[in-house]
């Protein structure tokens, strides 16, 4: 029997626009090597990799060229095809094991909801190329456990950021986030995504990141249960909700192909 492989597109309903993800239904362990030339393959900003475990499934995900501990879009994307393919009922909890700990995912209402860690950042000092390569002179500088966060001064500024890629791919870090309030109705904030270091230029949209922003906008205004917009070329939306040290990510999601690995 031949693996199954899909491509989804995360965070939207409409074809052609959000984040594209792949996903691989393993039936047998793979060694890294293996995932590694798939995800290269496959040319997606990620691909996940799930196997079963127990009452839930390993999943690991791979950009072109690395592996990453922690990854939104697709796992929307694997949550969605275990619900679409009927390996889960309906009514099931996704439960999926990582590197970064138990993940689970449900349906609410029209939307899966993911149930996240939160990753919180901390004021910190730019590093050696940071801001030379953003172009951009941040009203405020943090740091996570995975990425910088940069705070702009408007959402025309987060829009208009081009990044010297080869420059950043310099900075030691998986990745930077430029984000600002949104003007956009029916938007809180908004967010671009750069992670040339992993081998994804700007990904459209980003769920990890989202772990950040939810605590970070969540504390600027107050409330938590906001709504997120990714302003890339393609774009996306979620709705996001922090609850302690937890953020629950909330998206749509649409597949694009169907097919089987032939090796």
């Amino acid at each position: 029997m031949g693996i199954r492989g899909f491509k989804v597109d995360s965070f939207t309903a409409e074809p052609f626009t959000g984040n594209p993800a792949g996903v691989c239904l393993l039936n047998e362990p793979r060694d890294e090597r293996w995932m590694q030339a798939v995800a290269r393959e496959m040319n997606l900003s990620e691909t996940a990799f799930l196997l079963p475990e127990g009452d839930g499934f390993s999943l690991r995900w791979f950009t072109p060229v690395a592996e990453v501990a922690l990854c939104g879009h697709a796992t929307l994307a694997s949550a969605h095809i275990l619900w679409e393919e009927r390996i889960l009922a309906p009514g099931d909890t996704a439960r999926f094991f990582t590197k970064s700990g138990e993940l689970r995912a449900r349906r609410r209402g029209d939307l899966i909801e993911m149930d996240f860690p939160a990753k919180p950042e901390e004021p910190a000092e730019p590093p050696a190329n940071l801001l030379e390569a953003m172009g951009a002179k941040p009203t405020y500088l943090g740091r996570n456990a995975f990425d910088y966060l940069l705070l702009l001064e408007s959402e025309a500024a987060v829009r208009a950021a081009a990044p010297d890629f080869g420059l950043l791919r310099s900075v030691d870090v998986r990745g930077v986030i430029v984000t600002a309030p949104a003007t956009t109705p029916g938007y809180d904030f908004v967010s671009r995504f750069f992670a040339p270091a992993v081998g994804v230029d700007e990904d459209p949209v980003t769920g990890s990141a989202h772990c950040c922003l939810g605590p970070f906008w969540a504390a600027r205004f107050g409330r938590p249960e906001l709504s997120a917009y990714q302003a890339s070329a393609r774009g996306g939306a979620l709705s996001v909700r922090v609850a302690g040290d937890r953020v629950f990510l909330g998206g749509r999601a649409v597949t694009i192909l169907r097919g089987e690995l032939a090796v």
